[in-house]
C-alpha cells in the first residue's frame, strides 16, 4: 500500500473523521487518493485560514484529530494563525503540508512558494505545533507518522506532516499505533493523595474544569468527581459549554469583575481552586478582582500536576482523574447548600422596541427552554460575551488565542463533523473575514444558522477606545449576500422581527439562514459592558 493510503488510515485509527483541505500542486499526488480512496471525507473551503479553524472546532467536538491538508508554502503558511489558535487552546490538529521532493529541492533553483529556505515551512511550524516530521523515506515513514500522531494525541496539540510531492505513490508499511507514553502509576497515585487530602481540609473549596477535560473526554468523570466532592463547578471564559450536560447542581461560569459577585466569589474567596486542564491566562483569569495566588490551587494541566510549590512531572490528566475517582468514595453535598445559582436572560418581547445585542441570549436561550441545547459555536467578541449568558449549551470559541473570523468556519466544521445542526454566532468584523465560507454549505448538505450582530463597526475596539474611527465598518447588508450565496437572509431591527426570524430560522432545513440582527453602533451585551468597565477600573486601580 503507498504512502498516500498508509497515512489516511492511520488518520482514521487515531480518530479523525475527515480532511479541510485545499489542493495545490506539491499536495495534489496525495488529494488524488483522498478522493479516490474514500477513507476520509474531503471537505474544500475557499481560504486556509478557515480549514484551520474548522478542523479545530471538529477535533474540540469529536475528541478526536482535526486535519488540515494544504499545498507547500503559501498554503501551509496561509494557515499558520488557526494553527497557531489550535496550539494555544490545545487542540489537536494534523497539518498535512505538501513539499519539494528530492529532485526539487536540490536543483540549485528557488521553488514556487519557497521563502527563504526549502526548509523554512518546517521551521516556522516548529513554533505552533508540537512535533514536526518529514517523510521522506519510505522506510522510516510509519514510523515517524506514528510518532506525530501519539504526539498530536497526547498533548492535544497540533502537528506537521510534510508529505514530499513524489513520496504519496511510494509504497510503505503500516502505521503501527504506539502504546501511550509510559507515566509512573505510583506517582499520579501519590499525587491523588495529596490532593484529596487537600480537599478535604479545605473551607471553600471549588472545581474548575479547563479545555483539556473536553478534549481527552473525560467530561463525564470529571462531573461525578464534582458529585463525589460535593464542590460547586466554575467554567471560565475559555472553558464555558464544559459539563453543559451534567446536570450538576452548582455549575456557573467565573467572569470576575464582569460577573455576578456572588458568582466570582466562589474563586475569588475559594481557598482552595482545583483547577483540571485549565489554561492560566489572561481572558480566564486577567478579569478577577484580586490577583490570584496560583500557588493555593490544585493544578493538573499539560501533563503535570502542581501542589503549591511541588510538582508533579509525566502525570497524565485523564490517569489523575482515574485516581482520585478510584481512592474517593461517595460524599453528602452539604457543602453545595445555599451556593449562588447563575440566572440568564429570557423572555424575548415579541414587540416593535428597537433590537439590542442583549436579546441575542434571550433569544436563543428561549430556544433551549422550549426544545433543548444545540452546539454553539462563536466568534471573539461581543458574540462571545453574548455566549457567556446563554443556559448552558456545548460552546467552542477562541476564548484565549481571540482570532477574529473563527465562528463561521468552525461552525461549518462542527456540523460536517457531528451531523448535528450548529448555531453560529459571529459579529460584522469577523464575518468580512471568513463568513463567505458558508457558501460551501449547499455543497456539502449542512444548513448552519448565523446570527450576526451588526452594528456596523469592531464593537470590542471601541468599547475600550470609543474615540476610535478605525473600529467603523459601515452596512454591508450581509441578509442579500446570504440569498446568494445558497442560503436565506433574515434581517432584523426590532425584537419582534428577531423573535420571528429565530422561529423560521429554525423550522426551515436545507439550506443555512442568516439572521442579521441590526443593533445601534454603541450597543452591546450587559456582560461586555460590565467587562470592559472592569477592565478600566483594574488598569486605572493599577496606574
Amino acid at each position: 500500500m503507498n504512502l498516500a493510503l498508509q497515512l489516511l488510515h492511520a488518520l482514521k485509527a487515531h480518530g479523525a473523521r475527515e480532511i479541510f483541505g485545499i489542493p495545490g500542486d506539491f499536495i495534489l499526488p496525495f488529494f488524488r487518493h483522498v478522493e479516490a480512496s474514500g477513507i476520509l471525507p474531503l471537505v474544500a473551503l475557499s481560504h486556509e485560514p478557515s480549514l484551520g479553524f474548522a478542523a479545530d472546532a471538529a477535533a474540540r467536538m469529536n475528541m478526536g484529530l482535526g486535519v488540515v491538508a494544504v499545498t507547500y508554502g503559501a498554503g501551509a503558511l496561509n494557515t499558520v494563525n488557526a494553527i497557531a489558535c489550535a496550539y494555544a487552546e490545545r487542540s489537536p490538529v494534523v497539518v498535512l503540508a505538501g513539499c519539494p521532493g528530492a529532485v526539487e529541492a536540490h536543483s540549485g533553483l528557488a521553488l514556487h512558494h519557497q521563502v527563504r529556505h526549502v526548509d523554512s515551512q518546517l521551521r516556522v511550524f516548529a513554533e505552533i505545533t508540537c512535533d514536526q516530521v518529514r517523510l521522506d523515506d519510505p522506510a522510516t515513514a510509519p514510523a515517524l507518522i506514528a510518532r506525530a500522531l501519539r504526539s498530536c494525541r497526547e498533548f492535544s496539540q497540533p502537528v506537521l506532516v510534510e508529505i514530499p510531492r513524489d513520496l504519496a505513490e511510494r509504497e510503505m508499511g503500516a502505521v503501527p499505533m504506539l502504546p501511550p507514553s509510559p507515566f509512573v502509576q505510583a506517582a499520579v497515585d501519590e499525587c491523588a493523595r495529596e490532593w484529596l487530602a487537600r480537599i478535604q481540609a479545605a473551607e471553600r473549596p471549588v472545581l474548575m474544569p479547563g479545555v483539556e477535560v473536553r478534549r481527552f473526554g473525560i467530561e463525564a468523570e470529571v462531573a461525578e468527581l464534582a458529585r463525589r466532592l460535593a464542590l460547586p463547578v466554575l467554567t471560565t471564559f475559555m472553558g464555558r459549554g464544559l459539563l453543559a450536560d451534567a446536570g450538576l447542581p452548582c455549575h456557573a461560569t467565573y467572569l470576575g469583575v464582569a460577573g455576578d459577585p456572588a458568582i466570582s466569589d466562589l474563586l475569588d474567596k475559594s481557598d482552595l481552586p482545583v483547577m483540571l486542564g485549565l489554561i492560566q491566562s489572561d481572558s480566564n483569569f486577567g478579569i478577577a478582582g484580586e490577583r490570584i495566588d496560583f500557588r493555593r490551587a490544585l493544578v493538573a494541566s499539560h501533563r503535570e500536576a502542581r501542589i503549591g510549590h511541588a510538582v508533579y512531572h509525566d502525570i497524565p490528566l485523564p490517569a489523575l482523574v482515574r485516581a482520585l475517582l478510584d481512592q474517593l468514595p461517595a460524599s453528602d453535598r452539604t457543602r453545595l447548600a445555599d451556593l449562588p445559582r447563575p440566572e440568564y436572560p429570557t423572555g424575548l418581547q415579541d414587540d416593535a422596541a428597537a433590537l439590542t445585542a442583549g436579546d441575542l441570549a434571550r433569544g436563543l436561550n428561549d430556544r433551549i427552554h422550549a426544545h433543548g441545547a444545540f452546539p454553539v459555536a462563536s466568534d471573539i467578541g461581543d458574540c462571545l460575551f453574548a455566549a457567556m449568558e446563554l443556559l448552558p449549551t456545548p460552546l467552542v470559541a477562541p476564548g484565549y488565542y481571540a482570532s477574529m473570523g473563527f465562528g463561521v468556519p468552525a461552525g461549518i466544521g462542527m456540523q460536517v463533523t457531528t451531523g448535528e445542526r450548529t448555531v453560529i454566532l459571529v459579529g460584522d468584523g469577523a464575518f468580512q473575514m471568513t463568513g463567505w465560507e458558508l457558501g460551501h454549505c449547499r455543497r456539502y448538505g449542512i444548513d448552519p444558522i448565523v446570527l450576526l450582530l451588526n452594528n456596523q463597526s469592531w464593537e470590542m475596539i471601541r468599547a475600550f477606545q470609543p474615540e476610535s474611527k478605525c473600529a467603523d465598518l459601515g452596512d454591508w447588508r450581509y441578509a442579500e449576500i446570504a440569498d446568494t450565496l445558497g442560503g436565506h437572509g433574515h434581517r432584523v431591527r426590532t425584537r419582534g422581527e428577531f423573535k420571528r426570524a429565530l422561529d423560521a430560522a429554525f423550522a426551515e432545513r436545507g439550506r443555512f439562514q442568516l439572521i442579521e440582527m441590526m443593533v445601534p453602533a454603541g450597543d452591546s451585551t450587559p456582560t461586555l459592558k460590565r467587562f470592559s468597565e472592569g477592565i478600566r477600573a483594574l488598569r486605572a486601580r493599577a496606574a
